[in-house]
């Protein structure tokens, strides 16, 4: 069923590929005031966390050379020449970036380098972009996180030398298996106002997901047990309350949020479904790993 489902891509929804989209649709107004801008801007793909980049780039011009790439992520790509100069502007709403991002090729004005990503006040979390020196196909991402006792950085990989066609069978397919799964509504800046965020595990009796909510102040966190939702009366009356004061930081109707998990709940007693689930996604990341590793 997973390679015969036709994922749907529903209005202002909060997938990568569904909010690109989106994306694509408002700025046809800009054609106006820019005429050709329309054919200059597409979506394109993304390979996340790349180990070994140089590897990566010198299969081949493009991701049709890596017979296993994932392509878990897209962003909108505007081709650009400033001066004779060539460039483009990236706009990455899946990840709730609130500006857009200049890449110039000879890295000079208006190249943006590196900057803040706003988003959880717990940590520090800055990316920058720039044409990989190997392969001037691909842009490089560098994200690079602070937590305080620890640093982690990756680099993730954007073909801008086309346009990704097949966002919807690739991306969207392969990210309906992905075992991480959050929801969160951030302001026009990027920061985080509320959401809830939870791994997929096939013990269903310990699932669990973490509710949060930024008061202004701190990112305030709560964990609780998808298990006790199955019947949402029984919960207790303070979590209940919980729950809506998020739902109201999402901008959701009167028990929207609550109405999610007890979906969700239900969704996990269904311990075939959740198995099966997450073996299509082990085998996806394993044929991914075992195809890097064999190169």
């Amino acid at each position: 069923m997973f390679m015969k489902y036709s994922p749907p891509i529903m209005k202002r929804k909060t997938t990568c590929v569904g909010l690109a989209l989106d994306l694509l649709k408002r700025w046809h107004v800009l054609e106006k005031d820019f005429p050709g801008i329309g054919l200059a801007t597409s979506i394109v793909s993304c390979e996340e966390s790349v180990q070994d980049v140089r590897e990566y780039v010198m299969m081949g011009d493009g991701p049709y050379s890596i017979e296993f790439a994932e392509k878990e992520h897209v962003v909108v790509c505007t081709q650009v020449i400033i001066d004779g100069r060539p460039g483009v502007m990236l706009a990455d709403p899946g990840y709730h970036l609130s500006k857009l991002i200049t890449v110039m090729y000879d890295k000079m004005y208006p190249n943006t380098g590196w900057f803040h990503h706003p988003g959880d006040p717990n940590c520090n979390r800055d990316n920058a972009y720039g044409y990989n020196s190997w392969n001037s196909n691909y842009v490089e991402w560098r994200d690079r996180t602070d937590k305080g006792e620890s640093v982690k950085s990756q680099t993730s990989l954007i073909y801008v030398a086309q346009p990704f066609l097949d966002a919807i069978n690739i991306t969207e397919r392969r990210n309906l298996v992905y075992n991480l799964r959050s929801l969160v509504a951030r302001d026009a800046e990027g920061h985080l106002l509320a959401g809830m965020c939870f791994r997929v595990i096939n013990k269903v009796e310990r699932a669990t997901f973490t509710l949060f909510v930024n008061n202004g102040v701190e990112k305030v966190k709560d964990k609780y047990s998808f298990y006790e939702f199955r019947e949402p009366h029984n919960v207790t009356p303070s979590t209940l309350e919980k729950i809506e004061q998020c739902s109201v930081k999402m901008r959701y109707k009167k028990n929207k949020l609550l109405d999610i998990i007890t979906k969700i709940a239900k969704i996990y007693m269904d311990q075939s479904f959740i198995d099966q689930m997450l073996k299509i996604n082990d085998d996806i990341s394993r044929s991914t790993n075992s195809s890097t590793a064999a190169e």
